[in-house]
């Protein structure tokens, strides 16, 4: 059996997942420091800033992985790749001035190093680059799948600020949210990454909804996370999504799973964004076995992600995205 072919079933842990896709990432962050460049001299401190941030780059990642285990490697998918970091790139710059966030990934958001004009103008920057190098690969199909990207992304970011601050906010709109602001980048690179090796529409469809599944376990698990981590293994502050007034999965059940004396208190933490109520809000949600409750509901959609990858081949690409399932729900950060 080649090196790179595993058993069918078989799932690779991140740190393998990382060195097989680091020939096409390295590849993919060279073209991203060329095409970075302006004579602008801010533009350059602060794309540079946020890019050089680290991160586990999944996003582009997924679209390499796709790609590679559908046999396609390439210039193009590296121009892809870079063109997923760029749009998800420019939605962490807008994101922190809307949130007012002043932490990410450990150290000082954009905003608060240069402040929010800078941060959103950056932003556009990166948003507008992001076109022009899809456009130079000249093909419709890539140019719509990521136009309808972009525009559900900040319908998303639209309805997430519609439900700030309130307290009414269920799962099923909770879930609208991230379909739009986290799911639809993930299916996008999944799908581009089938549409570049040529595969055929029911694989493409079948990508996609690993990358949309993918994207639901995320970001559920990491709002798990900023209930039952630290910041100095998240990277940024604890409670952070109550104190921008999030309701987040954990918090929505301890809502409609708490008696009404504290319901009243969760609500006011909600409508105030109040972290001074966060040892309650905690204890209300341990109360309910709500991280308990909303860890399942992600661990679902890690295995719907992974049973869309049932008609792939047994090689290690493959094997990779199937680890990247199991890694949404396990990790601490």
């Amino acid at each position: 059996m080649p090196d790179n072919v595993v058993s069918p079933a078989s799932r690779l842990d991140l740190p393998a997942i990382q060195a097989l896709a680091a020939p096409e990432m390295a590849a993919m962050d060279a073209l991203i420091r060329r095409r970075l460049a302006s004579d602008v001299v801010l533009i350059n401190q602060v794309a540079e800033y946020i890019i050089g941030a680290g991160g586990k780059r999944l996003r582009p990642m997924l679209l390499l992985l796709t790609a590679g285990a559908l046999g396609h490697r390439g210039p193009d998918a590296h121009q892809l790749a870079a063109v997923v970091e760029f749009i998800h790139t420019a939605t962490l710059l807008h994101d922190d001035v809307v949130d007012e966030s002043d932490l990410r990934r450990g150290r000082k958001t954009a905003n608060a190093v240069w402040g929010n004009a800078a941060s959103v103008l950056v932003g556009d920057f990166l948003y507008s680059r992001s076109f022009q190098l899809m456009v130079e690969l000249d093909r419709l199909e890539v140019m719509r799948i990521l136009a309808d990207t972009t525009n559900t992304i900040a319908e998303g970011e639209v309805l997430q600020l519609l439900h700030v601050r309130n307290p009414d906010t269920d799962e099923a709109a909770y879930l609208r949210v991230i379909e739009r602001k986290t799911a639809v980048l993930f299916a996008a690179a999944t799908r581009l990454g089938a549409l570049l090796a040529g595969a055929d529409a029911a694989t493409c469809d079948a990508l996609h909804r690993y990358g949309m599944a993918l994207g639901y376990a995320f970001q559920i698990a990491d709002d798990v996370l900023d209930y039952a981590s630290d910041a100095e293994t998240l990277g940024k502050n604890l409670g952070d999504d109550l104190a921008e007034g999030k309701a987040t999965l954990p918090l929505i059940h301890a809502m409609q799973h708490s008696d009404a004396a504290t319901r009243a208190v969760l609500r006011e933490a909600i409508e105030q964004g109040d972290t001074d109520a966060l040892p309650q809000v905690l204890a209300a949600i341990h109360a309910c076995g709500s991280l308990d409750y909303s860890r399942e509901r992600a661990l679902q959609y890690a295995r719907d992600a992974e049973a869309a990858l049932a008609t792939l081949g047994d090689n290690a690409h493959a094997a990779a995205l199937r680890g990247l399932a199991q890694y949404s729900v396990s990790r601490d950060h």
